[in-house]
């Protein structure tokens, strides 16, 4: 079997850039920490996704200038219930299947930065129809949409895709729903524990993609496991 694996599977680059952070931490810090943590007076690292921080800006911008926000998002996300801290009472988080409720006459529109852009245009093209002053602010990040264009462009040329990563994650549910439309044999799995080597019979090309959050030796480890099952072929 010939197995690819899309170059943005994996850790993105704000999940990356906190986990290098806490490392850096852990090696820099002395173990006198441990006498430290009960003294009064912490040192603060903001790990924060640069990419969600500036959402969460935009949010308390809005808010300022007295917009109702508006937020295209996934209401239980932990990123979004951040969000609707900075974003006032009276904001509403929407999805691209929701009804838009009535609206303000100024609306200031966010969106959660693993969403596809086509949620977002479908939202703003239902609100400019219905506010008189709309100010959009795109806050998606650019490597969730690069790897869904890289996971669409994947999915065209294989027989079989893997999706691999948390079930709750919401940007790995979205690569798995749009492997499903392109490809027929799609795989949505959390660990190798999960392959079965049925799913292969008659499968040349084998392609695989993972969310954000999904670390790059569980990927690698996928990676092994489909090489050993192609080796018994």
């Amino acid at each position: 079997m010939q197995i690819t694996v899309a170059k943005k599977a994996g850790f993105c680059f704000g999940v990356k850039r906190a986990i290098d952070i806490a490392f850096k931490l852990a090696r820099d810090t002395k173990k006198e920490i441990y006498e430290e943590i009960t003294k009064i007076g912490y040192k603060i690292v903001d790990a924060t996704c640069p990419f969600v921080k500036k959402a969460q800006k935009r949010a308390q911008t809005l808010k300022e200038e007295g917009y109702q926000i508006l937020i295209v998002g996934d209401k239980e996300h932990p990123e979004v219930q951040a969000l609707l801290g900075f974003a006032g009472d009276d904001a509403i988080v929407l999805c691209d299947k929701d009804t838009v409720p009535p609206l303000k006459k100024k609306v200031g529109i966010i969106v959660q930065t693993t969403q596809p852009v086509e949620a977002l245009k479908k939202i703003v093209c239902h609100v400019i129809s219905e506010a008189e002053e709309v100010k959009v602010y795109n806050t998606i990040c650019d490597s969730t949409s690069q790897r869904l264009e890289e996971t669409k462009d994947l999915a065209k040329e294989v027989d079989i895709m893997m999706v691999v990563g948390g079930k709750n994650s919401a940007n790995t549910a979205q690569l798995a729903r749009l492997s499903a439309e392109i490809c027929p044999r799609v795989y949505f799995i959390e660990t190798t524990d999960e392959i079965k080597e049925d799913w292969f019979n008659g499968a040349k090309k084998i392609g695989i993609t993972g969310g954000a959050s999904t670390p790059r030796w569980i990927i690698d480890g996928v990676v092994k496991k489909l090489k050993e099952i192609s080796v018994k072929r």
